[in-house]
């Protein structure tokens, strides 16, 4: 399989599973880098959603002068999207990102969807994981060709981070591995190579801060504002911890900390009461208008959290 990985110099077309808000982002990107990308879902309803998110968002940003009409038609030309894995079947590079919201790791319907994608794609085709919390190798231990598989970890919003998490698993070949490489310089992103570990770097740390975040806040040191100004205008963070948690989504953030509590069993990754309390009243962000903070139109208009209620 190693040797039948050409590294090519132009990739040509690019595979998304899953065109939930990370897949739909990722799947922008590509195309604006002048690469054809099809994203695959679960039913033509859901295709039609994104293609139309998709198209919403460009027009913002026609709106904001950061594009042209002509540019917005040339990008959504260069997008496709599909029920059936054998459209993916001319794919350079297939990316799974899947926002499944069922309890537990979802390593298992990750594994089935590896296992489909190999049945349809071509023998150099490599197949990437936007997982963070689950190791590529544990997902690429179904596939007949596990060397193929290379971990590809993007941060949101994908479209404005610069950097991208690659990582090498413990079958993965150095032709697949150079090869996602040189597709995240082609879409724009700086490399951070990292070793293998469920969390890599960007999780484990954001992770570890949010819940010592909300430890402040339970002691009552601080308001959610205060913790969050302290760390923005203190340490020069574009979002402080807790307003990062809301844009993350605390439904997320918590499967994020229960699998990194299984896999570590260390205190800084079990999830805060607070998480888990917000979760359940469904208060899990900036997404449904409610979670550390109020918001309206995607802006937070004051925090929904004090410190009163746990001393």
């Amino acid at each position: 399989m190693s040797k039948s990985i050409q590294n090519k110099g132009t990739l040509q077309k690019i595979g998304v599973i899953g065109c939930g808000t990370m897949g739909e982002e990722i799947t922008r990107v590509v195309s604006q880098s002048g690469i054809d990308v099809i994203f695959l879902e679960i039913n033509q309803g859901k295709v039609e959603e994104a293609l139309k998110s998709i198209s919403c968002h460009l027009d913002k940003m026609i709106n904001k002068w950061g594009l042209t009409a002509s540019e917005k038609k040339l990008i959504l030309s260069r997008i496709k999207g599909t029920t059936s894995y054998s459209d993916l079947k001319d794919c350079d590079i297939v990316i799974e990102t899947i926002d499944s919201k069922k309890k537990g790791t979802s390593i298992e319907i990750r594994k089935e969807i590896f296992q489909k994608l190999e049945e349809e794609v071509k023998e150099n085709t490599v197949i990437t994981s936007n997982t963070s919390t689950l190791t590529i190798s544990d997902l690429a231990s179904v596939l007949k060709h596990p060397e193929r598989a290379v971990g590809l970890h993007f941060l949101a919003p994908a479209s404005k981070v610069k950097i991208v998490e690659v990582v090498k698993g413990v079958q993965t070949c150095d032709e697949a591995y150079e090869m996602v490489n040189k597709f995240a310089r082609m879409i724009g992103k700086k490399v951070i190579n990292i070793n293998e570990s469920p969390g890599n770097i960007s999780t484990r740390l954001i992770v570890t801060l949010i819940n010592e975040a909300c430890e402040i806040l339970m002691e009552g040191v601080g308001s959610v504002e205060a913790i969050d100004e302290t760390m923005k205008l203190g340490f020069g963070l574009q979002f402080g911890p807790l307003e990062m948690a809301d844009r993350i989504g605390l439904d997320k953030l918590l499967k994020w900390m229960d699998n990194l509590y299984a896999e570590f069993g260390e205190k800084q990754f079990k999830a805060s009461p607070i998480i888990k309390r917000l979760v359940r009243a469904n208060q899990v962000g900036r997404r449904v208008g409610k979670g550390f903070y109020n918001y309206e139109g995607g802006k937070a208009i004051g925090q929904t959290v004090t410190c009163t209620e746990f001393n």
